[in-house]
């Protein structure tokens, strides 16, 4: 169990696409992001507790347990490599050219994310409820969906306490300890 204080900070953190590409416009590259998510969160040992995949962006919040950068680059660096790997399996060449960089020293041809992240320290209960709010409605304010639960790439039903059989991807709300409820 975890509480976000000022000792204990939660991230909230925005991921750019690459000029702001429409890459998730599809559930196929949300199914990717979430699976790549995944990945990270195991790989790097950290927490997941809210999120949503919007067409050109990622919100999600997240514990301490790495620098915020670190959680960043993990997150970024899985998603960008799943991402190019879906995209170069399923023959979608004219995506992968709109993410065609120029080489850098290590070799990368593409860029999925923009290098300048927004990234938040949340230090109390009801920051963390704000910023919570602001991602499951994200979507309703974009129009997809009239209710945040209703959209099926963020954590809108985990935190209602709804969630589907087979949500795309679990958080780890219950790790928090709440000392205002």
């Amino acid at each position: 169990m975890i509480s976000v204080s000022k000792n204990t900070p939660f991230y909230y953190i925005t991921s750019v696409t690459h000029k702001r590409l429409p890459i998730f416009r599809t559930d196929a590259l949300k199914n990717v992001m979430c699976e790549a998510l995944k990945a990270a969160r195991e790989s790097a040992g950290f927490l997941l507790f809210a999120y949503a995949i919007m067409y050109d962006h990622l919100h999600i919040i997240t514990d301490s347990k790495l620098d915020q950068s670190d959680t960043l680059r993990y997150i970024n660096g899985v998603s960008a490599n799943k991402i190019i790997k879906y995209l170069k399996e399923s023959g979608h060449e004219e995506s992968l050219i709109k993410l065609r960089n120029e080489e850098k020293k290590r070799g990368y041809k593409h860029s999925v994310w923009e290098h300048h992240s927004n990234t938040f320290e949340i230090k109390t209960e009801d920051v963390l409820m704000q910023k919570v709010n602001y991602i499951h409605n994200n979507p309703v304010k974009e129009g997809f969906v009239e209710r945040p639960e209703d959209y099926l790439n963020s954590s809108a039903r985990i935190w209602k306490g709804c969630p589907l059989e087979d949500e795309p991807l679990k958080m780890d709300v219950h790790q928090i300890k709440w000392r205002q409820r």
